[in-house]
């Protein structure tokens, strides 16, 4: 019962710890006004890998020692556990999906970036692939993603275009 409690004790600050990582992953990013559609790429790379670490830690041989000891004893914690568990994996697949999407438009990041109006024919099949992404994605088809992705590929032409009249 002695080694039960002790570690019940080391799941609980596990299962804290991870609460935490969850509720930062879920608060509002700041970001410079001006920043481009490469930052989402970015921000989503970041916490796909964040949770991908998470995941191996948590499937690690250590951790599913430690959780069978609990099963064994019927422990009450492992049912917080399981949640999170859960949640994490949903977060995992989340980030994983959106950085597959946001892979899409990666070709028109360079384009839209480089100083000149030239960019405008690359709009149509930006636009296009956007609209798939919509249309397909199974996490990153929220009007909340959506604006924040518009927003940056706005940001890239504003700044393109003055780079453009200030070099011109």
């Amino acid at each position: 019962a002695e080694v039960t409690e002790k570690l019940e004790e080391v799941v609980m600050i596990w299962t804290k710890q991870i609460r935490q990582v969850l509720v930062e992953s879920e608060q509002i990013r700041r970001e410079a006004d001006d920043v481009g559609p490469s930052a989402e790429l970015e921000h989503w790379k970041s916490r796909m890998s964040s949770f991908n670490s998470l995941l191996d830690e948590i499937k690690s041989s250590r951790v599913k020692k430690i959780i069978s000891i609990l099963q064994a004893a019927r422990s009450k914690t492992l049912k917080q556990w399981k949640e999170l568990d859960g949640s994490i994996t949903i977060a995992a697949n989340e980030a994983k999906d959106n950085v597959r999407y946001l892979y899409t438009l990666d070709k028109f990041f360079g384009p839209l970036a480089n100083a000149s109006p030239v960019m405008m024919e690359h709009i149509p099949s930006l636009m296009n692939t956007v609209c798939m992404i919509y249309c397909t994605s199974p996490y990153y088809n929220t009007s909340e993603h959506m604006t924040s992705l518009f927003l940056k590929i706005t940001n890239q032409m504003i700044n393109t275009c003055k780079t453009y009249l200030c070099e011109g």
